[in-house]
């Protein structure tokens, strides 16, 4: 686990910059900067990033790698990623297990990958290449998806815990994409929480969606439902703490109303770890 990094987090969003300067000591435990806003030289962002910083640790988490192109991997952007590092220190660098584009052409979408033994194959040394460039592991998160491949030869969680095994990457469990891949392809998604290499597991995400039924849309524009709540629960049960934070990117309410939603998030998990011990104990 990464120094520094531990317990309740937030992603930092422009609504919420001034909060954070003009009261540094906001109940909040760490944070997580989406990288690409910060990779343009100077400017307010930058201004605001490092003063922030100053008060807060942070952990830097991309949109843009699209580690599972077949495009070549952007060098430009990973050496600019690592200059942010530097800037930042980060516990950790994340982005999404994914693609984003093809022939050079971003979708602006964060498409899943078939499951395959070619899929691994192409990523094994994509993920060594990134860790080579930036001089530490790479952190991937499981993606929220609506489609899956005819292709496909196995499940999501044996081909993320087959992934780590040759890789050496790490892990970002995002429990709102857990819940909502489970709701749209009908698998449990406790299964996929049992099957996670635990060891290999972070940073947790928690976030809202939307439910239309027959069809559950990961929005980050909603505060996170019960449902949500009781599978974050069950996977801190089964893998452990983890640090953990909100995301809303979309409908960002006022600092207070997230900070009143990661109290939840803090008493979930405090029951939740609770319940463990007296099952240890019992």
């Amino acid at each position: 686990m990464a120094t520094g990094i531990a317990g309740f987090g937030l992603g930092l969003r422009t609504d919420h910059y001034r909060d954070f300067v003009d009261a540094p000591d906001q109940p909040v435990d760490w944070l997580e900067i989406i990288s690409e806003n910060y990779l343009v030289p100077g400017g307010k962002p930058l201004d605001f990033l490092d003063r922030i910083r100053a008060d807060h640790p942070m952990v830097m988490h991309g949109v843009s790698l699209s580690i599972g192109s077949c495009d070549a991997l952007d060098l430009d952007y990973l050496r600019a990623l690592k200059g942010l590092a530097e800037r930042v220190e980060p516990g950790w660098i994340s982005d999404h297990l994914c693609w984003t584009g093809v022939d050079h052409a971003n979708l602006h979408d964060l498409l899943p990958l078939p499951y395959t033994e070619q899929a691994i194959r192409h990523l094994v040394p994509r993920v060594a290449q990134v860790q080579e460039v930036l001089g530490r592991p790479l952190v991937l998160e499981n993606v929220s998806s609506y489609v899956s491949y005819a292709a496909d030869e196995m499940s999501e969680w044996e081909f993320i815990a087959e992934l780590v095994r040759r890789s050496g990457c790490q892990l970002l469990l995002d429990v709102n994409n857990v819940y909502v891949s489970a709701r749209n392809h009908g698998f449990d998604p406790r299964t996929f929480i049992r099957a996670v290499p635990a060891e290999a597991v972070v940073q947790i995400h928690l976030a809202g969606h939307e439910d239309h039924g027959d069809l559950v849309i990961d929005t980050h524009d909603h505060p996170i439902r019960d449902e949500v709540f009781d599978l974050y629960a069950f996977t801190l049960s089964t893998i452990g703490m983890r640090p953990t934070m909100i995301e809303r990117d979309d409908r960002i309410p006022p600092l207070a109303t997230l900070l009143a939603e990661l109290d939840r998030v803090r008493a979930v998990a405090g029951a939740a770890l609770a319940d463990e011990q007296v099952t240890a104990c019992a």
